[in-house]
């Protein structure tokens, strides 16, 4: 019973943009979880089921809301991150593929340089922040705003 009253509201709910509104709520939610899951594998199908769709679905879903299918957003967030370790950390160019959710070290560095537009070791050496002899002479307002000072 409950099904047939459900099935008969159906038209009146995707007319008002009902059913649309829902639909995006769930794949924004399933978008926060791959953003709080980057570091991990997670399959397609765990995925949709945070959106409660079929694998398939989810995946034209997805790419017609955010206009990037959930493997390249989850790609996206991942060098991001990535970028973020690389420049304000001392963790190697390893232990940041490992840290962002990759297995293996090619891959990342593949997928960085094409990104990115470098590797992330070169990426590194252009983006960090100097720690020369001439950092003295930056005004202490910008270096505070770096993060140098106040560490």
């Amino acid at each position: 019973m409950l099904y047939s009253i459900f099935v008969e509201y159906i038209p009146l709910l995707h007319r008002r943009g009902l059913v649309e509104y829902e639909s995006f709520r769930l794949l924004s939610e399933s978008r926060d979880f791959l953003a709080a899951n980057f570091d991990r594998v997670i399959t397609l199908e765990e995925a949709a089921n945070e959106a409660c769709l079929s694998p398939f679905h989810y995946q034209r879903q997805f790419k017609r809301a955010f206009q990037e299918s959930p493997h390249e957003f989850l790609t996206r967030i991942r060098l991001e991150k990535a970028k973020q370790l690389l420049v304000r950390s001392d963790l190697t160019v390893t232990e940041v593929c490992l840290e962002v959710g990759y297995e293996s070290l090619g891959s990342f560095s593949a997928m960085f340089a094409r990104m990115a537009g470098c590797p992330p070791s070169e990426f590194r050496r252009i983006y960090s922040l100097p720690t020369h002899w001439w950092l003295r002479n930056i005004p202490s307002c910008m270096a505070l705003r770096w993060g140098v000072v106040g560490k």
